[in-house]
Parts: C-alpha cells; sequence; structure tokens
C-alpha cells in the first residue's frame, strides 16, 4: 500500500484541500503534500492525526477491501521504512 497515495485519495473522497486536511490533522501542509507525493515518510503518529481529521481510525486507514490487494500483497509493497513503522504501529495495539 502507498500511504501518501491512500492519504490522498481519502482526503479527496472527503472533499478536503491538502491545507484544511492539515489544519484538522495539526501538520504542515508542506510535509502533507510531500508525503501524498511519496517524497517523505509519515510517523505512526502522525498518520493518527491525519486519520483523525479524516474522521477514520488507523484500523479504516489500512481497511483492505477484495478490490484491493491482499494484505500481504500491500504489505510487500511497502518500502522498508513504512514495514517499520506499520511494525511499530502493531506492536502498539
Amino acid at each position: 500500500m502507498n500511504v501518501g497515495a491512500r492519504i490522498r485519495e481519502l482526503r479527496e473522497r472527503a472533499g478536503f484541500t491538502q491545507n484544511r486536511l492539515a489544519e484538522w490533522a495539526g501538520v504542515s501542509q508542506t510535509h502533507l503534500r510531500r508525503v501524498e507525493l511519496g517524497q517523505q515518510d509519515i510517523t505512526v503518529g502522525q498518520l493518527g492525526l491525519v486519520c483523525d481529521g479524516l474522521g477514520i481510525t488507523l484500523a479504516e486507514f489500512f481497511n483492505v477491501t477484495e478490490e484491493r490487494d491482499s494484505v500481504a500483497e500491500a504489505a510487500a509493497k511497502l518500502t522498508p521504512r513504512q514495514k517499520n513503522l506499520l511494525t511499530e504501529f502493531l506492536n502498539s495495539i
């Protein structure tokens, strides 16, 4: 799963601009833009804030439906940094 693309998908579905979501999530618009473009990683804490801004849970963010990749396929597409962040998140719940 491309986390930045997923953020963009959910943000656009909610009808939010990057500025609005960044403001609601308490992150900078520049950082959010770079995450969506795949130029920067996002911490689990920041992703949690983004999810709060979108009105969803982290579990809903990572929800994989039948139309999407399987969990294993999605995990295989993560960068090493994203895998570490996901592991940290899963260990925290």
